[in-house]
Parts: C-alpha cells; sequence; structure tokens
C-alpha cells in the first residue's frame, strides 16, 4: 500500500506529545503545527493511528487544495471535484468547516456553500443527490480555509476520538478523555508506581491511567470510525491491526485509585470503569480528599481536575488552600499534578510548583501546575539522595 500524508488534529499544548506517539506507532515524515501534526503513512497505518492514539482527535485525509478568493470560487472548486468516486448518489454526507480568512468569515456558511456544490454536482450528473445526516454519514468532509487558501479533507475518525466508547456516565464537569490522556502524558505516568485521582468525577484520569499502563488501545471501545463507510474499507487490514496492538498490551504491578466525595460520582466512575473493562486495576472509593492520607511508603503519583468555581458553587480560595495543606501534610513522598483555571486560586495553594505548563479546558486557559511533596525534609531528601 502507498503512503499518504495525514494530519492528526489535537488540543493546545499537545503538539510535541502527538508526535511522539506517531513516531512510537511507526509514522513518517512528523510535522508539528499549530494544534496539530502531520504525518505520512498508508491505509493500515491509518487504521492504527485511529485506534492507537491518545491524545489525536481527529484523523484527517487530505484530498484537494486550492487557492479561493469568492463564494462562487469555492463553489466551483468544490463542485469540479469527483465526489462519485467517494459516495453514492443514495448516500450520505456531513461537512465540519472552519475558517480563519478575511473573505470566508462564517463557518457554517462555507459548510453550507460546499454541501451546494457536491448535491448539485450529484443531481446534475444523476438526477438524484445524496442526504445531510450529522450523526452517521457516509463521508464526512472536511474544509478549512485558511486566508485564502483551501483545503478540502476526509475526516477517517467521524466522532471526535475523545469519545471513547467507554464513558456511558458523566458528571457535572466532565474532563475530555483526549485531554485527560495528554496530561497523563505529560506528567511523565508510565506505569511504574501507584497512581491516585483523588477527586475523580466519572473516573476519566483514572481510566485513562490505566490504558497508558497497560498499554492498552485507548479508542478499543469504540462503536464505529467514519473509515468503516469508506468504499476501501478493508476489515481483514483492521483486524489485524487490532490484533496486532492488543499483543503489545502489557501487565501492570501497582494500583490506580480514584476517590471523590459525592456518592452519584463514585456510582458513575465503578459503571465507566465496568465499561472499559478496568474493574482489575482500578479503585474507586468514596472519600474526602481533605480527609485522606497517602495509603502506602514510597512514591506516588497523583493528578487529578480539581473544581474550578465555574459549575460548583465553592469558596474557591479556601478549597484550594485546603488542596495544599493535605498534600503537604498528607501527601508525603509525592508528585502531584493538577490543572486550574482560576489563576487567583492557585495562589491559596501554599506550595511552590515546580512546573506550569499552558493548556485549555474547553475554552478555558489553564495551567497544569506540578508540586513536589518530599519525604521528611526537602534537605533531607537530597542528602539521601547524593
Amino acid at each position: 500500500m502507498d503512503n499518504y500524508r495525514m494530519i492528526a488534529k489535537t488540543l493546545y499544548g499537545f503538539e510535541s506529545i502527538l508526535a511522539k506517539e506517531l513516531l512510537d506507532l511507526g509514522a513518517l515524515d512528523i510535522k508539528e503545527g499549530n494544534r496539530m501534526v502531520s504525518f505520512a503513512g498508508d491505509k493500515g497505518f491509518m487504521y492504527k493511528a485511529n485506534l492507537c492514539l491518545r491524545t489525536a482527535i481527529k484523523i484527517l485525509k487530505p484530498y484537494e487544495s486550492f487557492r479561493v478568493n469568492s463564494e462562487q470560487e469555492l463553489y466551483d472548486n468544490i463542485k469540479k471535484l469527483p465526489w462519485e468516486k467517494f459516495l453514492a448518489d443514495d448516500g450520505s454526507l456531513a461537512i465540519d468547516s472552519a475558517v480563519h480568512s478575511e473573505i470566508f468569515t462564517h463557518s457554517q456558511y462555507v459548510a453550507l456553500k460546499s454541501k451546494d456544490a457536491i448535491v448539485d454536482r450529484f443531481r446534475e450528473k444523476f438526477g438524484k443527490r445524496p442526504d445531510v445526516d450529522l450523526d452517521f454519514p457516509d463521508l464526512r468532509i472536511n474544509i478549512h480555509i485558511e486566508n485564502n487558501f483551501c483545503n478540502v479533507s476526509f475526516d477517517s475518525s467521524g466522532d471526535s476520538l475523545h469519545k471513547r466508547g467507554y464513558r456511558t456516565a458523566t458528571n457535572i464537569a466532565p474532563i475530555n478523555e483526549v485531554l485527560a490522556a495528554g496530561m497523563l502524558l505529560m506528567s511523565g505516568w508510565d506505569g511504574q508506581c501507584d497512581f491516585l485521582d483523588p477527586m475523580c468525577g466519572s473516573g476519566t484520569i483514572p481510566i485513562e491511567a490505566a490504558m497508558i499502563a497497560c498499554n492498552i488501545p485507548p479508542n478499543l471501545n469504540r462503536k464505529e470510525f467514519a473509515f468503516e463507510k469508506w468504499n476501501d474499507w478493508d476489515e481483514d487490514l483492521y483486524e489485524k491491526i487490532e490484533e496486532s496492538a492488543m499483543k503489545k498490551v502489557r501487565d501492570f504491578h501497582f494500583k490506580i485509585k480514584g476517590y471523590d466525595k459525592a456518592p452519584s460520582a463514585i456510582m458513575k466512575a465503578k459503571d465507566n470503569v465496568k465499561n472499559a473493562n478496568l474493574s482489575d486495576f482500578i479503585d474507586i472509593e468514596q472519600r474526602s480528599f481533605f480527609e485522606s492520607e497517602k495509603q502506602k511508603e514510597g512514591y506516588l503519583h497523583m493528578l487529578f481536575n480539581p473544581p474550578y468555581g465555574e459549575r460548583l458553587e465553592i469558596d474557591i480560595e479556601d478549597f484550594y488552600g485546603k488542596i495544599g495543606d493535605t498534600l503537604k501534610q498528607n501527601y508525603p513522598g509525592t508528585h502531584a499534578w493538577f490543572i486550574a483555571t482560576n489563576f487567583e486560586a492557585i495562589k491559596s495553594v501554599g506550595l511552590r510548583a515546580s512546573r506550569k505548563i499552558k493548556l485549555y479546558n474547553g475554552p478555558l486557559e489553564a495551567r497544569l501546575l506540578k508540586y513536589v511533596l518530599y519525604e521528611g525534609s526537602k534537605k533531607k531528601s537530597k542528602q539521601e539522595n547524593n
């Protein structure tokens, strides 16, 4: 099979992590961009990228590029492409669009104009036209306009790849699965110690941590990918890719725990852990972090997404002060990471962060913070390590 260029879209700040994931999977000619990484591979690699990448939200297969200086040019260029090679006249399509242009200022209008061009071509050629199906189309098309340059791509993923398929129940402010996986990889989590999410909500972070620890493909539980409806869909090849990925699953000899004080969150987290077939690796307990302490000696890796006062009513400064006190007093020998969007609240933690990494939690600018809690005094710890 021939190699071709593809684009993996991601969240802000995860470009280098995604590039490393692609390198580890065997991608060629990897180039980082803004919220995306381009690479080369064949059809089997496209299947593997969708199945195995933890920090990608879409895998696009570029189809055509051209300059556009008007709506009519966009319509004409889209209409002249041979869409009948990829889509039946009684099939269905959906178009996603993104624009960064002074000529085109509304992405929905670009999607509508592109749809009109495609269905007009079918109507003129065959007397019939494909339907629009926004949920389960036969072909999902991505139109991206940057200034006066238009890229037309096929979306091989369908639903965003953060929709892993294991999460049927969520709490009030669930964290995106790709964001959770990216933060875990950024924190250096590799499954070589115990792990705790002390405010686990519906269990996303512990589940992503377990899949990284065991090297389980993150999208194993998805119901479908868009490429399964393509004309060149090769089910035998996909099954070989999946079988090969499953052979790389490894044992995990430590424990992953999730705490939450809300009984409703605990029920949801346990359901999601069960859906992900990870009950052997994850313990979910109803417990307030502020009344907890480290369970065992030795290094503990902690990562969590505390409430940030947007949707949950809390005294934010008091809450973050308690986070700092609990870490300081009850969790020696721990590397604690958490994401925060309230920069004033961070000051209330009362500990110096050894790392601050800019990310976004949805539309909110955030910081991923690292706090190192030493066993005994910092000075003593350094002396023992020398």
